[in-house]
């Protein structure tokens, strides 16, 4: 049976202290200025690069928090966490750093490059369920099991402490920003934030933002407690949490200003801007709070500067190269096209001869005589296109469409 009462809220002593024990152990990452943020939100806009910590993202600061306040004697029995990444990550490291046995659950699926550097930190990686919900469940019974101390990745006074250390560099880097915004999973990251610039900056705007697929502040927020998903299904395996933790939530429900959520289609865009414009390499979870300032979901009511904080980025390379597809196309520069053509000599050299004429670049063409859509004598071309935007992809449809060919697009393809 959950606690009835609601749990008490950290002061910003508890952050200054996590960040006395965290000198010497984690960066102090850079605060950048965005042109293309500043430009979306119309307003000076800056990017907090906690992708750029140790082990890839904030999560270090909060895992090394709880584990060294632990006694010798908890420490004789180890840590176990469960994680689909990046707080395996914090808790392997800050494990190693302290000379500590770790074991980490993480989902079935869980991305290769993320496993890879957990184990790389020398903890002992279990797999269980498909979320990080059903990793927390096994990491609780080992936990019960072994004796072996849970390092929760968000619901735990130490844990909120050490994340909100961002908040402290991040307001010394900018003291005149105006709004923060940061990704929520279970909430431990915008929970320490917003204690420590709730306190320092009382009139500051925190605002959260989670994956729409996997979103379950919003109906726990209007519930007035905390409520679980049935599913969800979201690119940003990093915030897939399916219920808020209750002292995250507590925290949320009293500091934070708005919880906002943005589509994989946002996430994909803003990661390729990132990636294109400022060369950053950030994680689909990590790169959600831009991802609201891009597409105006922060609702903005400050004229003063805007923080978004890249929170991770640690992405598998395979998926990377998906979401590159993915975002390419949300910004309709990429189209998955179906022609229809006559099934003759030449026909196919013409019809890739006059995309060529409008200057679009075919990635990849497959041929088929096997479509029951077909009639005798005709054939389909799948096409793959990187065009220069929509204007571009809609004059190239209608261009086909023009010279006699039977146009339509496939899966992904938005001009």
């Amino acid at each position: 049976m959950r606690n009835s009462l609601p749990p008490e809220l950290l002061s910003l002593h508890a952050i200054e202290a996590a960040r006395e024990l965290l000198t010497g152990v984690v960066h102090t990452t850079p605060l950048v200025p965005s042109g293309p943020l500043s430009e979306a939100a119309g307003t000076p806009a800056w990017l907090k690069c906690e992708h750029q910590q140790r082990a890839g993202s904030y999560k270090v600061r909060g895992a090394y928090t709880r584990i060294a306040r632990l006694s010798e004697a908890e420490r004789a029995h180890g840590v176990v966490a469960a994680s689909a990444g990046n707080h395996a990550q914090g808790v392997a490291l800050a494990a190693e750093l302290l000379g500590i046995r770790a074991t980490v659950f993480m989902p079935e699926g869980a991305p290769l490059p993320k496993v890879t550097a957990t184990k790389g930190y020398g903890a002992e990686i279990e797999y269980a369920g498909t979320s990080v919900d059903d990793a927390l469940v096994a990491a609780q019974e080992f936990a019960e099991r072994t004796g072996a101390i849970l390092i929760h990745p968000f619901d735990h006074p130490d844990v909120i402490a050490g994340q909100g250390t961002v908040a402290l560099e991040i307001l010394e880097q900018l003291p005149e920003a105006a709004t923060i915004v940061a990704a929520v999973g279970g909430g431990g990251l915008i929970s320490g934030v917003a204690v420590a610039a709730k306190a320092l900056r009382p009139d500051i705007r925190v605002i959260g933002v989670q994956a729409s697929g996997m979103a379950a502040y919003p109906p726990s927020l209007a519930a007035g407690k905390p409520q679980k998903l049935d599913r969800g299904v979201t690119i940003a395996d990093g915030i897939a949490v399916l219920r808020p933790g209750d002292l995250p939530f507590a925290h949320v429900s009293k500091l934070v200003d708005d919880v906002v959520t943005v589509s994989d289609e946002d996430l994909s865009a803003a990661l390729l801007v990132l990636l294109e414009r400022h060369k950053m390499v950030v994680e689909p979870a990590g790169v959600a709070a831009a991802a609201a300032v891009f597409t105006g979901a922060h609702r903005p009511t400050l004229d003063g500067p805007v923080v978004a904080i890249l929170s991770g980025g640690n992405i598998d390379p395979m998926l990377l190269l998906r979401v590159i597809e993915h975002g390419l196309a949300s910004a309709g520069r990429f189209l998955r096209l179906a022609v229809r053509c006559t099934d003759r000599p030449g026909e196919l050299a013409r019809l890739l001869g006059l995309i060529a004429a409008q200057r679009a670049n075919v990635v990849d063409v497959l041929h088929s005589r096997q479509s029951p859509r077909l009639s005798f004598g005709e054939v389909e071309v799948a096409l793959s296109v990187e065009t220069r935007g929509p204007d571009h992809s809609r004059a190239l449809i209608a261009m086909l469409r023009e010279s006699g060919y039977a146009v339509s697009l496939l899966a992904d393809a938005t001009p």
